[in-house]
Parts: C-alpha cells; structure tokens; sequence
C-alpha cells in the first residue's frame, strides 16, 4: 500500500472548500462536511474516554468502534461506498445488553459526572447526539443510508451504559438528578 498522504497541507481548502472522496469539493461550512466533523469529534471524544479509563474489555470495543466511525466518514464522503450495515448495528445492541444485564435498573436521571473516564464517557455521548443530530439534518437534503443514523443512536445507548459501567467498575455513586434540590448558600 502506498503512502496516503504524502503532503499534509495542499492549499486547495484555502477558498473554504474542501474534497470528498468522491472527488467533488464542497463548502467547508456545509451540512455534510458538519456531519462528517461531528462524527470525527466523537472519535476523538471516544479517544479520551479510551485514554482515560483501565478497562480492557470496553478499550477493544471503542477501538472497533473508533474505524466504524471512520467507516461512516468514509460513507458521508463517498456514498456509494457501503461499510456500515444491520449487522454492525445489532453488534453494537449486543455489547448494550450484555453490560446492562448486571445493572441496577434505573430509578431517576443521571447527571454527567463521576471520574475523568465517566465523564469523558458522557462527553462523547452528547458528542455523539449532535453527530445524530447532524446526520438528521443532512437526511433532509440529501439521501442517506438509514443504518448510518441507527448506528449513531445505538451508539448513544452504548455510551450511557459505558458510563454506569466504569461507574460500577471504579466504585463511584452515581449523582442522580433531584428536581427538588435546595441550593446550598455561601454561608453554610
């Protein structure tokens, strides 16, 4: 295989558009070229969970995880490339129930917190929402493969169950939300 990128900079984005795989240049500002930014910050979101918690079993699923979503790219940029399909998202439905299955169920709201790793976990689940939201928006304007917007949704699902999984794991206690709250005073 030869070298993919031999020159990091070419200039040809200076004008504010940039190439697809397809060999088509679009506007750098555009729905698809949001959507394909979405998905690659979740990756890198999904790169700081990898780098933040110990867990062996869940760093080889976000490393699978990690070339799906380049796969995606890959689709956004040259659609008639097909890399993600139903299997790719009942495996993701799989892992979703096989860390679930010893959680506690759920009673009321998590909020986002914990150590580093379970935050980070939650970070790159909002970062993958808006890569869903993303995908939806460009939906409308161009046609996508539906498996690539399920695929992001499971993977939301994923990463909250991630989440209360290294919570389990490093022996945190959730914050649930209390709607009730009395807030604390300087004084006290």
């Amino acid at each position: 295989m030869g070298n993919r990128l031999t020159k990091i900079y070419t200039r040809k984005g200076d004008d504010g558009s940039t190439g697809l795989a397809s060999g088509h240049r679009v506007s750098k500002d555009g729905l698809l070229i949001q959507s394909i930014g979405d998905v690659d910050e979740l990756n890198s979101t999904i790169a700081c969970v990898r780098a933040s918690q110990t867990n062996k079993k869940i760093d080889g699923l976000l490393i699978a995880i990690q070339h799906h979503l380049f796969n995606i790219g890959g689709e956004l940029s040259a659609p008639q490339c097909i890399l993600i399909n139903t299997s790719n998202i009942d495996w993701l439905e799989r892992w979703i129930d096989f860390f679930n299955q010893d959680l506690p169920p759920l009673k009321e709201f998590i909020l986002p917190g914990g150590d580093i790793g379970i935050a980070n976990c939650h970070l790159a689940r909002t970062v993958c929402r808006r890569a869903e939201r993303s995908l939806v928006a460009w939906s409308r304007h161009s046609a996508i493969r539906t498996e690539l917007i399920q695929y992001i949704n499971r993977l939301s699902d994923l990463l909250f169950v991630l989440a209360r999984v290294l919570e389990t794991d490093k022996n945190c206690s959730p914050t649930y939300w209390n709607k009730e709250l009395v807030l604390p005073e300087p004084n006290e």
